[in-house]
């Protein structure tokens, strides 16, 4: 219970620090700091921990844009090229699982690629550092006087520094090569079945009119209408919620994704009637 109440207090304490740089209200901001000591001095808690609650951001764009946009090419594509729903029903369903897997594997592998790199990188600092400290410190100095430090307040900075060798190397590995070590838990599988699943998730609904109306009398013209409507909707709520970790307004993310989205749709549904009218 504790821990969760600890865990509650550090959301409630962020969310306050983020509503006071929102609003620019630095007294507000120090009031949340000030808080957040007391509670430290009285229950001996960590520093401000910041939430990952957009960990995963990217892999739930990466997908869900891809989902949409993939398979309402193939359905703009089939329709634009004048083939019946059943083909259109084939297409977008096989599509949607070929693809997500691909995605899912793609994101996977690719992030794990990238920890790889970045923990050799790391390795290669560490062992740097052990053989000639020297001149891993003359070259952190050299960094800091080119962002504007003087050569003695920075030999005095990294050579403290210097004094912790893991927070040192860790220290290079941000400034000298720009490379965040990757955190223990950083799974890459995880973002993997997260770009799986949303792409599944948003790629169904484009497919969604033809599927729960193909045996009704609604003419093919008018399930491509319905889902035109469907996928921009959808385009738009994707955009709106990727706001929710940035600084952008909820309607301009909408409409930013919304435009993106449609302007590719288009064009699929363009090329499926240009072969269509060329083939014929």
């Amino acid at each position: 219970m504790k821990a969760i109440s600890t865990s509650l207090e550090n959301k409630k304490n962020l969310s306050e620090a983020r509503l006071a740089y929102d609003n620019r209200d630095a007294n507000a901001s120090a009031q949340v700091h000030k808080k957040k000591e007391i509670e430290m001095d009285l229950k001996g808690s960590s520093p401000e921990n910041h939430q990952k609650s957009g960990e995963f951001i990217k892999s739930v764009v990466l997908g869900g844009l891809d989902g949409i946009v993939t398979t309402f090419a193939v359905v703009s594509g089939a329709t634009g090229g004048g083939l019946g729903i059943e083909v259109i029903l084939v297409l977008g369903f096989s599509n949607i699982l070929a693809d997500a897997l691909s995605m899912g594997v793609g994101d996977a592998l690719s992030s794990k690629a990238e920890q790889e790199y970045i923990l050799a990188e790391k390795d290669r600092e560490t062992w740097e550092m052990e053989n000639y400290p020297e001149g891993e410190i003359q070259e952190m100095i050299e960094i800091f006087i080119k962002k504007g430090m003087t050569k003695e307040d920075a030999g005095l900075v990294i050579r403290k520094y210097a004094e912790y060798p893991d927070l040192f190397v860790e220290f290079m590995m941000n400034f000298e090569l720009d490379l965040p070590i990757p955190n223990d838990d950083d799974n890459p599988w995880k973002h993997g079945l997260v770009t799986f699943c949303s792409f599944i998730f948003f790629g169904l609904f484009p497919l969604l009119g033809y599927a729960v109306l193909y045996t009704t009398s609604i003419s093919e013209s008018d399930l491509f209408i319905i889902s035109c409507n469907v996928s921009a909707i959808m385009f738009f709520i994707l955009g709106a919620v990727k706001t929710k970790f940035s600084k952008k307004k909820w309607y301009y993310g909408g409409i930013e994704i919304l435009v993106m989205g449609s302007s590719t749709a288009a064009v699929s549904y363009l090329v499926g009637f240009l072969v269509e009218r060329i083939i014929r």
